[in-house]
């Protein structure tokens, strides 16, 4: 008990002195029984979604340089043509033009601070990937330590019924028990051997899934971890999720882009004109023509319903922004209150198994010095076991609440998006 408030002490001082806002939270200490933030921070790297909002990222960054350079270029014309003149003769004449459409009204800014909120987006679109991918590796990782977890403890009941096994036999010999005890005693361990092959299989399944999400991880096999109890409340923690929150984020940036691409269309009522310079050689080479000529576009129906359909989209992320806050607050409380009570509902279902494991030693003590009958001793083996198993599944819940909240804080992992 001791050493637990000392944890506990320490963690909290830990998460005091850790900054509270989204880019700058502090890590704290990687709980045991996770993978270390080298080989977790590999992982996640590496995760296939990752890699494709990184390439998204990039992808961003010269789209943002497509809209810094203009999505206007020069344009070069050429012409040649031959005049017969009666009386004159034959004229060979040529004409050369240079031109380009110009941003005007603004648009060049509005281009470039699109370029830039998009690459925001992106980087936030990139953080929320990897924050999916860690919460992901939490409950692979979790299911897989606990289903070997529950593997072992199936063994140690399948080692009881063994022992029971050998003392009905032993109490045989000596003419104490029936073949009847014999029968029932057999049957029940092979009932734990079964339970056994189940769990082994079900390990099998929860190694197989966690290596085929991060086949790089390196497997090691740790004891499930105390779970430790909340030490901040629900509002310092919905402070720290929201801050950190990337999806959050790419929404805002998605509702700036929104805004931007309304402005923009808004702007784009007013054409770009195109500008060009041209010259031209005409009346047998005696002509020289230099000239600027200016184009402007009409605008109409089309400049119009495309500005109206852009101020709708802006409402729309609006709206996104709003639902994404909502489902974050809700996400938040859930995990809060799943955090308390898996913890109370561990610390239960602890007490209850380590009752179950004693009953279990004191009956089996008890039946080989013949104080016991084997249905009284069976009956506590089968109540040992479901509380055992229970015990198991309480602190894995617990655990899987409290890093969920971690891995949402940004508080492990390096997770902060760079």
């Amino acid at each position: 008990m001791k050493h637990s408030m000392v944890v506990v002490t320490a963690l909290a001082l830990v998460l005091a002195l850790a900054p509270w806002g989204a880019a700058q939270a502090g890590d704290i200490a990687t709980p045991p029984d996770l993978p270390g933030t080298a080989q977790a921070s590999t992982a996640i790297d590496q995760d296939p979604a990752v890699a494709q909002a990184r390439h998204g990222v990039q992808a961003a960054v010269h789209a943002a340089a497509m809209l810094e350079a203009s999505p206007y270029e020069w344009t070069a014309s050429t012409s040649a043509q031959r005049r017969r003149i009666d009386g004159s003769g034959t004229s060979d004449e040529w004409a050369a033009q240079l031109a380009r459409t110009i941003r005007i009204g603004g648009k060049a800014a509005l281009d470039r601070e699109l370029g830039e909120a998009g690459v925001r987006q992106a980087r936030a679109q990139l953080g929320a990937a990897r924050i999916d991918a860690a919460r992901s590796l939490v409950d692979l990782w979790l299911d897989w330590l606990t289903a070997r977890q529950t593997r072992e403890a199936l063994q140690e009941q399948g080692r009881f019924a063994q022992a029971n096994v050998d003392a009905v036999q032993a109490r045989r010999k000596a003419g104490d028990a029936s073949l009847l005890e014999l029968n029932v005693a057999q049957g029940d361990l092979a009932a734990a051997q079964r339970q056994l092959s189940s769990a082994a299989a079900a390990e099998a399944r929860a190694t197989l899934t966690l290596q085929a999400r991060f086949p790089q991880l390196p497997l090691e096999a740790v004891p499930l971890s105390e779970p430790l109890p909340l030490d901040r409340d629900a509002t310092h923690w919905r402070e720290q999720i929201t801050a950190a929150s990337d999806a959050l984020h790419a929404a805002q940036q998605a509702l700036r882009k929104a805004e931007l691409t309304a402005a923009r269309a808004r702007a784009d009522r007013l054409p770009d004109p195109t500008v060009g310079v041209f010259t031209a050689s005409e009346a047998f080479r005696r002509e020289r023509i230099v000239g600027l000529n200016v184009s402007i576009p009409l605008g109409g129906t089309y400049r119009e319903q495309s500005a109206l359909e852009a101020l709708q989209q802006a409402e729309a992320a609006r709206a996104g922004v709003e639902r994404q806050q909502r489902e974050l607050d809700l996400q938040i409380a859930t995990l809060v209150a799943d955090s308390a009570t898996s913890f109370t509902r561990w610390q239960l279902a602890e007490q209850s198994a380590t009752v179950a494991r004693e009953g279990v030693r004191l009956t089996q003590r008890a039946y080989h010095l013949g104080e016991a009958d084997l249905q009284t001793l069976l009956l506590v083996r089968r109540q040992a076991l479901d509380a055992v198993n229970a015990a198991v599944m309480a602190r894995s819940e617990a655990l899987r609440a409290r890093y969920r909240l971690l891995v949402d804080a940004r508080l492990i992992w390096n997770l902060a998006t760079p």
